[in-house]
């Protein structure tokens, strides 16, 4: 059977062919649809989040932020203290660390001089005395 046969024999089946029959129909109801019912429950949900996250803001996350203070203090105190001995051992001075190869290398030169752009000569090695 040639193409045009064919295609000419599927024309003829299409048209003589019921056409209620290729779809189908189903009556649904619509869902039922209660707008205000919703929202009145999100917001009810709302409500006790909200007073769920406030409880936790206060009674969990202050006292952990108090309590990371007083340690952090606790800490940042005993190294003041350790850095003023070695100061009153060294004559005022903190000890220069030993002159590693990695430590204070410098390339090429910055903009702003030899020592980093936030140089402090309480803590920080003087590099423009260095050499």
């Amino acid at each position: 059977m040639s193409f045009f046969a064919r295609s000419a024999a599927a024309r003829v089946l299409l048209r003589t062919s019921p056409k209620g029959s290729r779809t189908i129909v189903v009556d649904t109801p619509p869902p039922p649809s209660d707008y205000h019912a919703k929202q009145e429950a999100l917001i009810a949900h709302a409500k006790v989040t909200a007073e769920l996250w406030r409880k936790v803001s206060i009674y969990i996350a202050m006292p952990a932020i108090v309590v990371a203070a007083l340690w952090v203090n606790n800490v940042e105190s005993e190294h003041a203290a350790h850095a003023e001995h070695l100061m009153a051992e060294n004559d005022g001075k903190l000890p220069q660390p030993p002159p590693y190869e990695y430590l204070n290398r410098r390339v090429k030169p910055f903009p702003w001089g030899d020592n980093s752009l936030f140089f402090n000569p309480k803590v920080n090695k003087d590099m423009e005395q260095a050499e």
